[in-house]
C-alpha cells in the first residue's frame, strides 16, 4: 500500500510560531483500537449542595464562613499555591553549588472566582451580559495586581470537569499572581521580539490576519473578536479566542470589547457542550502579559482553550513524547475539528 498517498494531509508537523517548536500530526492514527473503559463526562448536581466550600453560606477549611453571594464571589485561596506569608527561605541556603541550585519564597496571591451561586451551572449555560460580569471583576482584579508591589505576573484560569482534575464542579476559576513570569507568556514574548526583528511586524497580528485570510479553522467572528482553532494547535479541539483590537491584559479594554468577548467565550463553550452532548471539560488560560511595570504594548491577551478529549470520553494522553521529550504529538488535524464546531448549531 501507498501509504504517502493513503495519509497526504493527516501525517506531517506544523511549526508552532509562539511556541517555536514542531507540532506533529498523524490524524491517521485516530482510530486505533483501545483497550480501556470509555469515561463518563458528564455527572447530574444540584443547585446548592450543603457539602460544597464555594455555595453560599457554606463553612470552608479556613473556618471563613462564605456570604450569600448572587453575583460574582471573588476571595483568597484557603490552599494557596503562592501567597504573601509564603515562608522565607534563609540566605545561606538560597543557592547552593555556585548557583546551579536556588530556592526562593512563593510569594504571590492566590484567589478563587465563583461565578455563580448555583453549583449545578457552568460558565456556558449563563447568558453573555453575565459572563461579562464576571470578565469586568476580572479586569478590576487586574488592576489591583498591576498596582501591587510584589506582582509581576498574573495567571487567570479555569479547570473545568472532573477529567481535568478539578476537585469541586462549583463553577469557578482561579487566579495566580506571582513575582515571577509565567513561562507561556514568557515564550510568547520572545517570539514576539523575534518575529518583529525578522518579519518587522507583529506576531500576534500575523496569526489572526492568516486564520481570518484562511477561515477554514474560524469558528466564530464578530467586531471585536474571533475564536478560531489555530493551524498549529496541539490538542483535538484547541481554540483561541483573541479581541481584535490588541490588549496586553484586560485591563485597557472596554466594556464593550469585554462584552464581545464575553459573546466568544459563550459561543464556543456552547459548541463545546454541543458537540458531545455533555457538559465539556477543558483548561482555559487566560495569556496577560507581566504587570511589572514594564512595556508590552506589542503583546495581545488572548485566551487559549485545551480541552482533553479527543472523541466523547476518549481522553489525550501526555505520554512520552509529550512528557518524556516535551515534544506534542497530535491524533487529529486542526481543520477536521474546526470543521465540527464550525457545524455545530447552538
Amino acid at each position: 500500500m501507498d501509504t504517502t498517498k493513503a495519509h497526504t494531509g493527516k501525517w506531517e508537523k506544523r511549526w508552532h510560531p509562539l511556541r517555536r517548536e514542531w507540532v506533529v500530526y498523524s490524524a491517521h492514527r485516530n482510530n486505533r483500537p483501545w483497550n480501556f473503559e470509555v469515561k463518563t463526562i458528564h455527572k447530574e448536581a444540584s443547585s446548592y449542595d450543603p457539602g460544597c466550600y464555594l455555595c453560599p453560606g457554606n463553612l470552608r477549611v479556613s473556618g471563613a464562613v462564605n456570604p450569600d453571594y448572587q453575583d460574582v464571589f471573588i476571595f483568597d485561596n484557603d490552599h494557596p499555591v503562592v501567597g504573601l506569608d509564603a515562608p522565607a527561605i534563609a540566605e545561606e541556603i538560597s543557592s547552593a553549588h555556585e548557583g546551579l541550585y536556588k530556592r526562593a519564597s512563593a510569594t504571590g496571591i492566590s484567589r478563587v472566582v465563583c461565578y455563580d451561586p448555583r453549583h449545578d451551572v457552568s460558565l456556558s449555560e449563563l447568558d453573555v451580559p453575565r459572563i461579562a460580569r464576571i470578565f469586568r471583576a476580572l479586569r478590576e482584579e487586574m488592576v489591583f495586581f498591576r498596582n501591587h508591589p510584589k506582582i509581576k505576573s498574573v495567571l487567570i484560569f479555569e479547570n473545568k470537569g472532573e477529567i481535568v482534575g478539578v476537585s469541586n464542579p462549583h463553577p469557578h476559576c482561579q487566579i495566580y499572581a506571582t513575582d515571577f513570569h509565567f513561562n507561556m507568556v514568557r515564550r510568547e514574548m520572545e517570539a514576539m521580539h523575534v518575529h518583529k526583528q525578522q518579519k518587522e511586524s507583529n506576531i500576534f497580528s500575523d496569526i489572526i490576519q492568516a486564520e481570518l485570510k484562511d477561515r477554514k479553522r474560524i469558528i466564530w467572528e464578530s467586531e471585536t473578536a474571533v475564536v478560531f482553532i489555530p493551524f498549529f494547535a496541539r490538542f483535538a479541539y484547541e481554540a483561541w479566542i483573541f479581541p481584535k483590537k490588541r490588549h496586553a491584559t484586560l485591563i485597557t479594554m472596554t466594556d464593550e470589547e469585554i462584552n464581545g468577548l464575553a459573546e466568544a467565550f459563550r459561543v464556543l463553550t456552547r459548541k463545546y457542550d454541543g458537540l458531545f452532548r455533555s457538559s465539556f471539560p477543558y483548561i482555559m488560560a487566560m495569556a496577560q502579559a507581566p504587570v511589572d511595570g514594564g512595556y508590552y504594548e506589542d503583546y495581545h491577551m488572548h485566551l487559549v482553550f485545551s480541552p482533553p478529549l479527543r472523541q466523547p470520553g476518549l481522553q489525550k494522553f501526555l505520554a512520552g513524547p509529550e512528557t518524556g521529550a516535551d515534544t506534542f504529538m497530535a491524533d487529529t488535524i486542526p481543520e477536521d475539528k474546526a470543521l465540527e464546531l464550525q457545524n455545530m448549531d447552538i
